[in-house]
């Protein structure tokens, strides 16, 4: 069965991604499903609107259906970086990019609906998407960083735009907003109960505008947790240097501080700068072209690092969440090596936007 099922009802374009037991992580055969349905239907009459969303496991599993999209297809950059010196990795990372940004400057409105487990290139296909639809069942992240990987996929464009650094604490730590929290923090324009998501879609494949739809529908969501500490982390969060950040957290002294500490603690402390320069670059960036371009470079690069291969071992393979980060310690990521992932590339090989 295809790994997505690309149709046209009535006046809508649909995207459903069917690889339930992977929670629908991303192929690169499915980056060009959904690249070339959507190239399809950019200028055709017939097709008014565009659904992003998850097919439901026919067998009625709820362990099958428990996601959106969980991220990209790990296993395959990582055997990409030990086999081939990266190359399937760049080719994946290249398009899965130009998918990102056709979605973000589709001139038709696009909606996705954000049910369930919503990480890595499941942000990189909602994000860009017009409006973005939240439920109770929302858990969304950026978790790159504990893998030795960068928020790609948009998200240097995203998460610095967020207020109140909100975007460097996500970054960092790799924290789960629920539903409530995305819309909340901006990362979704609309909060639906579940059960209301088929009629959604049946009013938007019938030609109603998503828009009316979605406000009509929408409830109110509960209080967002996160909410309490958004001035703890504007402040211990004030700095684009990972030691000023980790600094602040250690001398707060309040638990909040200890636990995002803690977190940081196990991450890559290479990855960590990376997204912390990645962040407030993307600010001085006049596009989102310029920002995928330069998430492209930085992505060439950090794939073939040692650990990008180190973090999906310890945490997808190995399971031993026991990494060995190299190098281990903050002040050992120099701005020299920064300077090396950042720069640009050979102009045959930079990214172009489709």
């Amino acid at each position: 069965m295809s790994e997505v099922l690309v149709r046209v009802e009535a006046r809508a374009g649909v995207l459903s991604l069917n690889r339930p037991r992977a929670i629908h992580a991303l192929t690169l055969d499915m980056v060009r499903a959904m690249t070339a349905a959507l190239l399809a239907w950019r200028d055709d009459p017939a097709v008014g609107a565009v659904m992003i969303d998850h097919a439901v496991d026919p067998a009625g599993d709820p362990k099958l259906s428990r996601g959106f999209c969980a991220g990209g297809d790990i296993n395959l950059l990582r055997q990409s970086a030990l086999s081939d010196s990266g190359a399937a990795g760049r080719r994946f990372f290249y398009e899965e990019y130009q998918l990102n940004h056709l979605i973000f400057a589709y001139g038709k409105p696009v909606v996705a609906f954000m049910d369930g487990i919503t990480m890595g290139g499941g942000v990189g296909i909602s994000g860009p998407a017009r409006w973005r639809v939240a439920t109770e069942n929302t858990k969304l992240a950026m978790p790159e960083s504990g893998i030795g990987l960068f928020p790609d996929v948009g998200g240097g464009w995203y998460l610095s735009r967020l207020s109140g650094r909100l975007g460097q604490y996500l970054a960092l730590t790799g924290a789960r907003l629920d539903g409530a929290e995305c819309v909340w923090a901006g990362l979704a324009t609309h909060y639906l109960p579940a059960q209301s998501l088929p009629k959604a879609k049946a009013r938007i494949i019938a030609g109603e505008a998503p828009e009316a739809v979605l406000n009509a529908l929408s409830i109110v969501p509960p209080a967002p947790a996160l909410a309490d500490h958004a001035a703890d982390i504007a402040r211990l969060f004030a700095g684009d240097r990972l030691e000023d950040i980790l600094a602040a957290l250690e001398e707060d002294g309040g638990s909040f501080a200890a636990r995002t500490l803690a977190t940081i603690r196990t991450k890559s402390p290479t990855t960590c700068k990376v997204a912390l320069r990645q962040l407030a670059t993307s600010l001085t960036l006049p596009d989102f072209a310029a920002n995928m371009a330069m998430e492209y470079r930085i992505g060439s690069r950090v794939l073939m690092l040692p650990d990008f291969a180190e973090g999906v071992r310890a945490v997808i393979v190995d399971k031993d969440n026991a990494p060995a980060w190299n190098p281990p310690r903050p002040e050992q990521v120099t701005e020299a090596m920064l300077d090396a992932i950042f720069a640009p590339l050979p102009a045959h090989e930079e990214w172009k936007p489709l």
